[in-house]
């Protein structure tokens, strides 16, 4: 690892919310960026989540007994999972691999590296947006864990028990105290889990525009274009872009689902599988959601925005390409409207991203063997948000070859 020649800018590829926060931690240390991205900055995966920014998301998708669940994934209420036909095949030593990551070791394990990028999340996105303007972009909330069956909502299961070892405030309420703290909710909401000292993005579309142009003001510049491929050169490397190639000595792969597809000479496995979630939002809701809400029956938060209420989530495996399925659309406003009964559901729009999954729900951050000036900050799963900022500083600080106080290899993309 060597400290980029800081005459020469460092070309980070994908300019969404993980790119510009990697931006802006180097730029910080008087490093020179170029951001490439066929889309405006953030407005592609960044834009369309639910907008927590949990420093207590630490727990993995693969929990203990996760196989058990499948078929209810699958058929149960709201269908939270499914799996393209295209793609079934691909799934397999996937699905396998993110199964066997279910034990509570390997649980633990995860927990502990995704405390190091969701830690600090709220602090960072603080430092980030302090003197712009749009600080309550970023506002206090809990996190709400709403259940039908209220006898399933407990303490004691590993995931929440994982959280309040490491510190979180979480408390167990019934439909009385969950009434008063979300009025709006169903009634057949019996119980909820509240996760405490969290915060939400209230437009994550706009925050990352909000940070790239903090970004450009600290010098960064933003190419809009098509990535076809990169190759190493016996000095750096050149990005063959659409009417354009570039040359850096250092680049970092910050492309999401997309990175597998420009590495295919690194002879690194890539078991990354493109996870589509979607969101409806509601521009005229007619009600106000206090804090992010899951149902954790479906799968889904719903939260209230600056464009109004937005549910988003789900899991749909399906080729990165691949066209949305408008069905999802009728199936969110139903859960919208059967969680929150006065939700008005006129003019909704609808949205579809990629989430990019590797199966122990952790990204790939750092520096690749044996190809000296390509680092990796991608894979973030369920969590882009909330690692993005502190996934970006770690990586920066490698970069400039200062001292990281921290155990990254969790995160090498040797791992697999």
């Amino acid at each position: 690892m060597l400290p980029p020649n800081t005459e020469t800018p460092v070309v980070i590829l994908g300019a969404g919310i993980v790119g510009i926060c990697t931006a802006l931690s180097l730029l910080e240390r008087g490093v020179p960026v170029t951001l490439i991205d066929r889309n405006e900055p953030g407005q592609e995966t960044s834009m369309g989540n639910a907008g927590v920014v949990s420093p207590w998301s630490v727990i993995p998708q693969s929990l203990p007994g996760t196989w058990k669940k499948i078929p209810k994934l699958l058929f149960g209420y709201g269908r939270p999972l499914s799996v393209d036909p295209r793609v079934a095949l691909k799934m397999v030593p996937w699905g396998v691999r993110f199964l066997r990551l279910g034990q509570e070791k390997h649980v633990r394990k995860a927990a502990e590296a995704m405390s190091l990028l969701c830690g600090p999340s709220i602090e960072l996105y603080q430092k980030h947006l302090r003197g712009s303007g749009h600080e309550g972009l970023i506002t206090d909330s809990m996190y709400v864990h709403a259940f039908r069956d209220g006898s399933r909502a407990n303490l004691n299961d590993l995931d929440y028990r994982i959280r309040t070892e490491m510190g979180a405030d979480t408390e167990l309420v019934g439909r009385n105290r969950l009434s008063m703290i979300e009025p709006a909710l169903s009634p057949e909401f019996n119980a909820a889990i509240l996760i405490k000292d969290q915060a939400r993005v209230r437009s994550p579309g706009r925050l990352a525009k909000i940070l790239a142009a903090k970004a450009e003001a600290l010098g960064a510049s933003f190419k809009k274009m098509v990535i076809r491929r990169v190759a190493k050169k016996d000095t750096g490397w050149a990005i063959q872009c659409d009417g354009e190639v570039l040359h850096s000595e250092c680049i970092v792969m910050c492309l999401g689902v997309w990175s597998p597809g420009l590495l295919k000479g690194t002879d690194l496995s890539m078991p990354l599988m493109a996870e589509r979630g979607y969101h409806v939002e509601f521009a005229d809701p007619g009600i106000e959601i206090n804090n992010s809400v899951m149902d954790v029956d479906a799968k889904v938060v719903i939260s209230s925005m600056e464009g109004g209420v937005r549910i988003a989530g789900q899991a749909e495996f399906a080729p990165v390409d691949a066209a949305p399925n408008e069905k999802r659309k009728d199936q969110l406003m139903w859960i919208a409207r059967s969680a929150f009964p006065n939700l008005r559901i006129d003019s909704p729009t609808f949205w579809m991203g990629r989430r990019p999954s590797f199966p122990d729900s952790l990204p790939m951050l750092g520096e690749t063997p044996g190809q000296p000036g390509l680092y990796f900050n991608f894979g973030h799963s369920h969590y882009g948000l909330m690692m993005a900022p502190k996934s970006g500083e770690y990586l920066a600080q490698y970069i400039c070859g200062e001292v990281v106080n921290a155990n990254l290899e969790p995160f090498s993309s040797t791992r697999f």
